[in-house]
């Protein structure tokens, strides 16, 4: 097995790469790239936000989930009176609404996640597994275009409050091949090194995140972090092809999705297309989220895949340790009933393993909120079934289904933009690749990809 990385991020491939060439396992590296993520995917995720994560153990043959997604928060208190500050934000050619502000803040689960995967799963030191986003966030890093276009989109949230220092320095907001400077950063997680996972929910990161609650009238209390836990559980298994694919539930829809996909091989491009906006057609609303993916396989076989997210951040951030909040609270599409204190939120993510005969075909997660799903089952579908390389199945055109429209990236043919809609769907076609569309990064036993569409990057460790 060749040990690879693909991820969201150069700089998160890096990390994940300079720890497998220590001698880490794949939990190690997905540990260490995504701390890396949190310093340079800072429009998609971080330390304070949520994430799931799947792991397979090659000498036991285990497969294990993990919830480390955010809970929600008001144990032990009265609810505060803090309301959600609600906008629109134009994604590409949609416009989607949000809630953000204090109130829409979880219980941070990606501290206890990584600490978790490494306790069980880890073979080097905790504080080495820092180092590199430690140097990352000390040196600063260059934004890449995928990550400056999700800025310029999301601008009036990230640059509330302390984040205007943060991404638009001087006034002005960072654009490609500018440096993405976080010094608050290196603190954070200098603490992370020094005092463990316990920073964040007892020790230093706990003490200053609890008094901006208590400043701006936020939700989380002091109870909610000290009982939060991350929780391993069993992956949902679906047989696909002549394979078994491992996956969770809850809201991916995957498990649900994969027997009705077809045969795709052989197909042209119109039925193909046709097919899956078919299969993909949900009633579910255009929620846009951020977030990132990291699939790791180290050089005995064991694979991680790990997905997190700050959903789209609430806009607050804790001084001086530069941390942006979750707005998980305000994400529509995650929020389903009553919200009861000290229950996870539901989650779409899917990090997914499949294996054929007892051998790792194809590790695999997406990022892109209701898309998600839509992403993940093409690539995995042009990888597994049409036999496509892993970055050929990746920078192929997607298409996203929804309510009776289909979203279409550039380079399909007239011929299956007419098939679609003599179907009687509406279709969009969209004039460049979007990160709208997902952003998938996966590691086969021979090779690996990362999305363009996120500015996404890959790498194989002899």
């Amino acid at each position: 097995m060749t040990a690879a990385i693909a991820a969201g991020h150069p700089a998160t491939v890096e990390a994940g790469v300079e720890i497998l060439q220590a001698g880490g396992s794949a939990a190690d590296a997905a540990v260490a790239a995504s701390l890396a993520s949190c310093v340079g995917e800072t429009v998609m995720t971080g330390l304070l936000g949520g994430g799931h994560a799947i792991y397979y153990d090659v000498a036991t043959g285990r497969m294990e989930n993990l919830d480390f997604f955010v809970a929600v928060p008001g144990l032990g208190a009265e609810r505060r009176d803090a309301e959600l500050l609600e906008l629109d934000v134009p994604f590409g050619a949609e416009l989607v609404h949000y809630a953000v502000g204090i109130a829409s803040c979880g219980v941070p689960g990606v501290p206890a996640g990584l600490d978790e995967l490494w306790r069980r799963h880890g073979q080097l030191d905790w504080p080495r597994l820092v180092e590199p986003a430690l140097r990352l966030a000390r040196a600063g890093v260059v934004m890449p275009p995928a990550q400056a276009s999700c800025l310029a989109m999301l601008a009036p949230v990230m640059t509330m409050n302390e984040g205007a220092r943060i991404y638009a320095p001087g006034g002005a907001l960072l654009e490609a091949g500018d440096r993405l400077e976080q010094p608050g950063l290196a603190r954070a997680l200098e603490l992370i090194s020094e005092e463990g996972v316990r920073s964040a929910y007892s020790g230093s990161i706990a003490e200053a995140l609890l008094t901006l609650m208590d400043e701006r009238r936020g939700l989380v209390t002091d109870e909610d972090l000290v009982s939060y836990r991350a929780e391993w559980n069993q992956p949902v298994e679906v047989g696909y092809l002549d394979a078994r694919f491992y996956t969770r539930g809850g809201l991916s829809d995957l498990p649900e999705t994969l027997p009705r996909l077809p045969r795709l091989q052989g197909l042209a491009e119109a039925e193909r297309a046709v097919a899956l906006a078919e299969i993909l057609d949900s009633e579910r609303a255009n929620g846009a989220g951020d977030t990132t993916n990291i699939t790791v396989v180290d050089a005995k076989g064991n694979a991680c895949v790990l997905t997190t997210s700050l959903g789209l951040g609430s806009g607050d951030y804790v001084p001086g340790l530069d941390l942006h909040l979750n707005s998980m609270l305000g994400e529509a599409d995650l929020v389903r009933g009553a919200l009861e204190p000290g229950e996870r939120m539901e989650s779409m993510m899917a990090p997914s393993l499949v294996l054929e005969d007892g051998a790792l075909q194809l590790a695999i997660g997406a990022a892109g909120g209701t898309r998600l799903r839509s992403a993940l089952l093409q690539v995995a579908a042009g990888v597994l079934d049409e036999g496509l390389p892993p970055g050929e199945a990746v920078a192929r055109p997607r298409l996203h289904a929804s309510q009776g429209r289909v979203q279409l990236e550039p380079g399909f043919s007239d011929a299956t933009v007419a098939a679609l809609e003599q179907n009687g769907l509406e279709v969009r076609v969209w004039p460049a690749q979007h990160h709208f569309f997902g952003g998938v990064s996966l590691v086969t036993p021979n090779d690996a990809a990362g999305d363009p569409r996120r500015s996404g990057a890959a790498a194989r460790v002899p």
